[in-house]
């Protein structure tokens, strides 16, 4: 199975100071070790990735600190990560995005869903993706 990390569960995985990182963190290691799961990122998710952890004051990290930990963070020895190419517009959005905070998850679900992925997230509220268990 592949699983296409959105921007909050990237974090979680990338930033011990993360709230969610333990159990982002279990999760992947059970995954990985259990049936060798690919993980997958895209511009999106790595973007948002970077702007948060080099934004925000409760991580403080520079651009190029990010860039190296998001790096890293694909070369975990032991996880399979895959980068998902995005040629999808608004046209490709699914029919339940009705108001603006949805857009991006309904972008990144009908992503995944295109690419023989799930959307892995800690959000309840996103339709076909996987909420990481705690």
């Amino acid at each position: 199975m592949r699983y296409l990390l959105d921007v909050n569960a990237l974090l979680a995985f990338g930033l011990r100071e993360h709230k969610f990182h333990s159990r982002v963190a279990v999760w992947i290691k059970e995954m990985a070790s259990g049936n060798g799961a690919e993980l997958a990122t895209c511009a999106i998710t790595e973007l948002g990735f970077l702007r948060v952890s080099t934004h925000s004051s409760a991580y403080g990290y520079t651009l190029d600190q990010g860039k190296d930990l998001l790096a890293q963070l694909k070369m975990t020895s032991g996880l399979r990560f895959t980068f998902i190419p995005d040629d999808h517009g608004i046209a490709s959005l699914p029919e339940w995005v009705d108001v603006a905070n949805q857009i991006t998850d309904g972008h990144l679900a009908g992503l995944a869903k295109a690419n023989d992925a799930v959307l892995a997230t800690l959000d309840q509220k996103i339709p076909g993706s996987l909420v990481v268990p705690s």
